[in-house]
């Protein structure tokens, strides 16, 4: 179980990121990982590599080790920003008007024991009274009576009558 785990992040840490577009190694170290299949059959990379060449390559990587990770934070902002965007795309905004009737989810705590798997989802009609802030609602029962704390339209669905 354990080199089982070793063997899958080792892969992990030589394989480049899409956010980032480096590898883990690379960003934490400033060089990219010799694994060691490279070491058994020699490639261009780590064949034809000296011990002098390898030491002023190593100084290279560690004095633009910084605008690496500059860049890579660069990517992943604009990453997030794409992933955002792709997201927000199917999302539908919902709003509520003063005076709108609704029905309100029906919670664990206050869902009707005795009624099982056939009791109500939703509650009410209520009539939206104010809106509070981003999306919360206050709400007032038929008979005029406030509910006591606001309300999130994703509790909240339209009653047509």
């Amino acid at each position: 179980m354990g080199r089982r785990a070793t063997l899958g992040s080792r892969g992990d840490r030589t394989t480049p990121k899409v956010a980032t577009g480096q590898t883990p190694f690379s960003l934490v170290f400033g060089a990219e990982a010799v694994i060691p299949s490279e070491v058994r059959v020699p490639t261009h990379r780590y064949g034809c590599i000296t011990e002098d060449r390898n030491q002023v390559e190593m100084a290279s990587s560690l004095d633009t080790i910084d605008e690496l990770r500059t860049s890579a934070q660069i990517r992943m902002a604009s990453y997030r920003q794409t992933v955002a965007k792709s997201y927000n795309k199917n999302v539908k905004v919902r709003t509520l008007q003063v005076g709108d009737l609704v029905l309100r989810k029906v919670f664990q705590n206050t869902k009707n024991q005795q009624a099982g798997k056939f009791a109500y989802n939703w509650e009410g009609p209520y009539q939206v009274e104010s809106t509070v802030g981003n999306g919360a609602y206050r709400l007032m029962t038929m008979e005029g009576q406030m509910v006591p704390r606001s309300w999130n339209i994703t509790h909240l669905k339209k009653y047509f009558t």
